[in-house]
């Protein structure tokens, strides 16, 4: 048995959501560098030379690559060999939060109620995901999500009889739905089967999938770049004003469901798809 103190805990979160912030992945930043190269429109490879710029600015200057600095989306993967010291955990992770949207000058985006909307003033409560693991360690992976493209995200229940190609069309509906409103270039993540409230982890879970490892089972390998080439040929474009890159992946997460159903979710990111993740 191994113990990891809260201390540890927060310190690492509040530093990952400073990092995640200021930096984009390595895979993130590979694709919007080689965008330009595959867009036609005059316009759509300005926009994205512009992208570029941006990126290096957040970077060298220590500053967020958008103002919208998200709501703080944890998964945490706990080894059952770990004992976890100090105070509550989900305290602890809210605490790493609050710090770093403080010490990081990212700005606070969270109200207490949905509908009285008074903010938080921390950006807390985190969206808190926990996985029990096997191991004495702890994998911590935050992920601040923009609402610009979150609001452009959709579930279909569909019937088992609307098979693959009704999967198809749900993706590609929702995409020429979010248009230029999800800041495109997007990435899209996609959560096939398990429940109503499954599917949705899964297409959430699907966005911080490196964009340059594809699906290991054949046919969602397939579809993922199915899905990408047909979205491309939308002509949504950079910025939702025409082009051939209007999305720089596809990313596809399944899980077994009931004889019933058909679960999908679109869980939609805009070209800012922050992500940093950590072993402890």
């Amino acid at each position: 048995m191994r113990s990891i103190h809260t201390d540890e805990i927060i310190k690492n979160i509040k530093e990952m959501c400073i990092e995640a912030n200021y930096n984009l992945s390595k895979d993130m930043e590979s694709a919007i560098l080689q965008a330009p190269n595959k867009e036609e429109s005059p316009i759509g490879k300005q926009i994205l030379d512009q992208l570029k710029e941006n990126i290096n600015i957040a970077r060298e200057e220590q500053i967020p690559i958008c103002q919208d600095t998200g709501m703080a989306i944890v998964f945490i993967k706990i080894g059952q060999d770990v004992h976890i010291d100090g105070i509550n955990l989900e305290d602890a992770i809210n605490e790493g939060v609050r710090q770093g949207y403080r010490e990081g000058y990212l700005r606070k985006s969270v109200v207490k109620d949905p509908l009285i909307r008074e903010n938080t003033n921390d950006n807390t409560p985190a969206i808190i995901h926990y996985e029990i693991i096997p191991g004495d360690h702890i994998e911590i992976t935050v992920a601040p999500k923009g609402f610009g493209s979150e609001n452009m995200s959709r579930v279909y229940m569909l019937k088992p009889a609307d098979g693959i190609e009704g999967v198809k069309a749900a993706v590609l509906e929702t995409v020429q739905l979010a248009g230029p409103n999800a800041c495109p270039p997007m990435v899209v993540g996609v959560g096939i089967g398990g429940s109503f409230e499954k599917c949705t982890y899964l297409a959430k879970k699907a966005l911080t999938r490196n964009l340059e490892e594809r699906s290991p089972i054949e046919y969602v390998k397939d579809l993922e770049e199915e899905l990408l080439i047909k979205i491309n040929k939308q002509g949504i474009g950079p910025a939702g004003l025409g082009g051939r890159v209007t999305a720089l992946g596809v990313n596809v997460e399944t899980y077994p469901t009931h004889i019933a159903g058909l679960p999908v979710a679109i869980n939609i990111c805009c070209h800012v798809n922050r992500h940093a993740n950590r072993v402890i």
